[in-house]
């Protein structure tokens, strides 16, 4: 059982990532929760908005992501009407604090896919 702290951070600077850091990383981070995230930061959407701008996630899959994201803060889901059913996803206030770590990210990835790119290519190649 992992008894490292969740939070605090490790006294000689060294990365440490526990299991809860993780679990976390991969529901926020992963490929369709980005892009619900992505549309959900322009204005609240209904369901079925979020599947026609992301026309390749399967209805399961949207499912999945949102009560995964919702779960963990990120997301809320706003009961509009129940005849019939409307529902609106909104990113949380806890949620738009991602923004902007995910803004370096995606900018350390855009100014290191060069090289990323040849060692892909060097690894491959071997």
């Amino acid at each position: 059982m992992d008894t490292a702290p969740t939070s605090a951070p490790a006294p000689d600077g060294e990365l440490r990532v526990t299991a809860p850091h993780r679990e976390l990383l991969d529901q926020v981070l992963d490929k369709w929760s980005l892009s619900v995230l992505n549309e959900l930061c322009e204005r609240p959407r209904r369901f079925n908005e979020l599947r026609r701008a992301i026309p390749a996630v399967t209805q399961k899959s949207l499912t999945a992501t949102l009560r995964r994201l919702e779960r963990n803060g990120i997301v809320e889901r706003e009961l509009l009407s129940s005849r019939p059913v409307a529902v609106e996803y909104r990113i949380t206030p806890l949620g738009k604090t991602l923004r902007r770590p995910i803004d370096v990210l995606l900018d350390w990835a855009t100014t290191r896919m060069p090289e990323i790119e040849r060692a892909r290519r060097s690894f491959d190649g071997e």
